[in-house]
């Protein structure tokens, strides 16, 4: 029996990259060839990680986590809930800028699984339409940027959408993958 071919940074990098192809794909088509990566390695890396998700008897999925990137840079709680919710946090080589976090709470159970920006890192600023550049800023920094921002319905794992009101009062939508944002959508009307 050969041994599994191993899973980690490189391959889960493929995994975020996976999402974003629907949405960036010439951004995607870059980041592959940065990475010396094709595109069938990236379905491949894709399919692997699923089959590890849904596998009966496998790790838990902060587990699966921690066995494809290695011990986090960072852990630690999380402001403002109880202690027993923490925060793992990795660098992503493809992103030197971004941080993978994954928020666990008791029984190490899995609620968030996001990019995010690294402390220390440049924050764009928000503040128009045109501002909202694909791969440019993180779901958290739109929150901040715009109070009224909310998500939408339930869409797929790894995937959401919002709405939110831009300081001229026009309304924007958009849509994060792994907390990184991909596109502008069409506002939902009133």
């Amino acid at each position: 029996m050969t041994p599994a071919a191993p899973f980690g940074p490189a391959e889960f990098q493929l995994v975020l990259l996976r999402r974003m192809a629907d949405h960036q794909p010439g951004l995607v088509e870059d980041a592959l060839r940065a990475l010396g990566a094709t595109p069938t390695a990236m379905r491949e890396a894709n399919k692997r990680w699923q089959a590890r998700a849904h596998a009966g008897r496998g790790p838990g999925e902060l587990d699966r986590y921690r066995a494809a990137l290695g011990e986090p840079e960072a852990r630690g709680a999380i402001p403002g809930l109880p202690a027993r919710h923490e925060a793992w946090v990795w660098p992503v080589p493809l992103w030197p800028e971004l941080r993978f976090t994954v928020c666990a709470g008791p029984g190490r159970a899995v609620w968030s699984r996001t990019l995010t920006r690294a402390p220390g890192a440049p924050v764009p600023e928000l503040r128009t339409a045109a501002d909202l550049l694909p791969w440019r800023c993180t779901i958290d920094e739109v929150y901040r940027a715009f109070r009224d921002a909310r998500a939408r319905e339930q869409v797929p794992p790894a995937l959401t959408r919002m709405d939110f009101t831009l300081p001229d009062g026009s309304a924007c939508a958009a849509e994060f993958a792994w907390g990184l944002f991909q596109r502008p959508l069409p506002p939902v009307k009133p």
